[in-house]
């Protein structure tokens, strides 16, 4: 009989020879550093430095967050990713009626430049490299940062680090979404803009597939939908005058790595050579930089089980191995009780040193892509590049539907995906595979090990890390006295230029700095925006 991956993909018992026959190695495979890449982007890969190890976190105020960060750095963290809490990435202050019981709770608060001084009090913005999962609201997150380094004395060009800033995720998977896409996508261009002069070596974009697979989407469904988002995002740079080999190589990726460690493995590997293929095949990128997929992991959160939770430290530890044996640049392990609530210390701390077990532990490092040559593998990463590239072709006839005589003055696969958008079609895919893996799940096709066999071993219940409401009271105390010592006059002049250059197509972010300097706050800045371009409310879908 013959089994299936987890993208549908039909697996023979045993490979051999015949299973590549006919294949070039040369054009297919290629030499870790060289194109197309499937093999990694460097040429000694993990040998001579390994991946960036960090650690997702963030939760209640500034100060204690920070007082996390200070702790994860002094055991081994080499960069920071910061977590934010819903109001923040909606892009509400914590005193909106909207943000109440939600302050704190999924991340740290952030309504102005203030709170992110607190955030990175005493952390060297000049040594450490920050990741932001932040979206809609990136822009303005990504300047206030810079505002602090400023205060330390870095300039913006001496920082390093990513903010996700992926909105086209936002309206297919995740949902905090604030503008359309068209503003959310100008937006997107203007950070390309800006960072190319201001901040060169900060990562602009993190465009996100880990999203959709937490949402549903299968291993080949995560990274199709994920480049075509990619790919989207590049003709906007274009179409905006921006050279490829200037802002490609500023992009980067996020993916999830799950307990399938080969199909993982070869997931990471085809995505690699699409996307090189792509920049230089499609866009004319002359420089390996600017066709090179970099990509950041984390573990998947939705493998992790409220029952028997410590069987979740084997399921991290198999996923993370994953990843790296798939080559990742940076990865963040899951904390066992994240199933639950936001990882407590110990949990934290567990996590991090499954990273640096697989490091120094394992020998993994010491040889360039070790699965090379692997007939499986090789087979697999080529289903899984056919499969891409059979989503591609459905978005392009989403595309024909929105424009039927061709002629795309946004491209065709941004038509395809607007529509996508649109229609529901892509959540509605999402959901189809959410579906049947449940399906398998229930009636025993597919095994969990303590939900649906196995079930009967002991456990006891975890200390969690609970956030109290008296981080909402506080931060709205610390709101009201901000707001009453800053200089009003000022919040509205550089409210009211930063909402003119919005209705004309001027670049935003120097307005923005501008209001972020002068102390308006995120929910002020955002509800600017949101008078001139409006929300956004996803279609329904039956």
């Amino acid at each position: 009989m013959t089994r299936e991956s987890e993208s549908g993909l039909p697996i023979e018992p045993v490979y051999g020879p015949a299973a590549l026959d006919g294949w070039d190695a040369g054009e297919r495979l290629g030499e870790p550093g060289a194109y197309p890449f499937t093999r990694g982007v460097y040429p000694t890969m993990y040998t001579t430095r390994p991946w960036t190890m960090r650690q997702y976190a963030g939760f209640g105020t500034a100060a204690e967050s920070n007082a996390r960060y200070q702790r994860l750095i002094a055991n081994g963290t080499m960069g920071l990713s910061v977590a934010f809490d819903l109001p923040t990435q909606m892009g509400h202050d914590s005193d909106a009626p909207l943000a109440h019981g939600e302050v704190g709770k999924v991340g740290v608060a952030i309504d102005s430049v203030e709170d992110m001084k607190v955030l990175f009090g005493g952390i060297p913005l000049d040594k450490v490299s920050t990741s932001m999962t932040i979206n809609a609201p990136a822009a303005l997150l990504l300047l206030m940062y810079q505002l602090v380094g400023e205060e330390q004395g870095v300039p913006a060009s001496k920082l390093t680090g990513t903010v996700q800033n992926d909105v086209l995720k936002e309206y297919i998977a995740r949902g905090t979404y604030i503008f359309p896409p068209k503003p959310s996508l100008r937006l997107i261009a203007d950070i390309f803009a800006y960072c190319r002069a201001e901040m060169p070596k900060w990562n602009t974009i993190s465009i996100s597939g880990y999203h959709m697979a937490e949402a549903g989407a299968s291993p080949a469904q995560e990274i199709a939908f994920t480049l075509a988002d990619g790919i989207e995002y590049v003709r906007t740079a274009v179409a905006a005058g921006m050279d490829v080999d200037d802002f490609a190589p500023r992009l980067s990726f996020f993916f999830v790595s799950r307990t399938t460690i080969l199909e993982e493995v070869a997931k990471f590997r085809a995505a690699r050579r699409i996307w090189a293929r792509w920049l230089r095949d499609v866009y004319g990128a002359k420089t390996d930089r600017a066709q090179w997929l970099r990509f950041h992991t984390q573990t998947a959160g939705v493998s992790l089980t409220a029952q028997q939770p410590d069987n979740n430290i084997v399921r991290t530890a198999i996923e993370a191995l994953a990843a790296v044996l798939g080559g990742t640049n940076s990865l963040h392990t899951n904390a066992l009780d994240e199933v639950l609530a936001l990882p407590s210390e110990k949990a934290a701390h567990i996590a991090l040193r499954t990273q640096q077990v697989i490091m120094d532990e394992t020998g993994v490092t010491n040889v360039a892509d070790p699965l090379g040559g692997s007939w499986y593998v090789e087979a697999l990463t080529d289903k899984m590049e056919a499969e891409a590239e059979r989503v591609f072709d459905q978005i392009k006839r989403l595309a024909k539907q929105a424009v039927p005589n061709g002629d795309h003055p946004i491209g065709e696969m941004t038509s395809g995906i607007l529509r996508g958008i649109e229609d529901g079609w892509f959540t509605g895919e999402i959901a189809d595979a959410a579906f049947a893996y449940q399906r398998a799940l229930e009636k025993g096709d597919k095994k969990m090990v303590g939900v649906n066999t196995l079930a009967d071993s002991p456990t006891e219940d975890l200390e969690i890390l609970r956030v109290s409401h008296e981080v909402e009271r506080e931060q709205r105390r610390a709101l009201a006295d901000r707001r009453s010592a800053r200089d009003d006059a000022e919040v509205r002049r550089t409210l009211a230029r930063m909402t003119e250059v919005a209705k004309g197509d001027g670049n935003l972010i120097e307005p923005m700095l501008a209001a972020a300097r002068a102390e308006a706050t995120l929910g002020e800045i955002c509800g600017a925006l949101r008078d001139v371009w409006g929300g956004y409310t996803e279609p329904a879908r039956f």
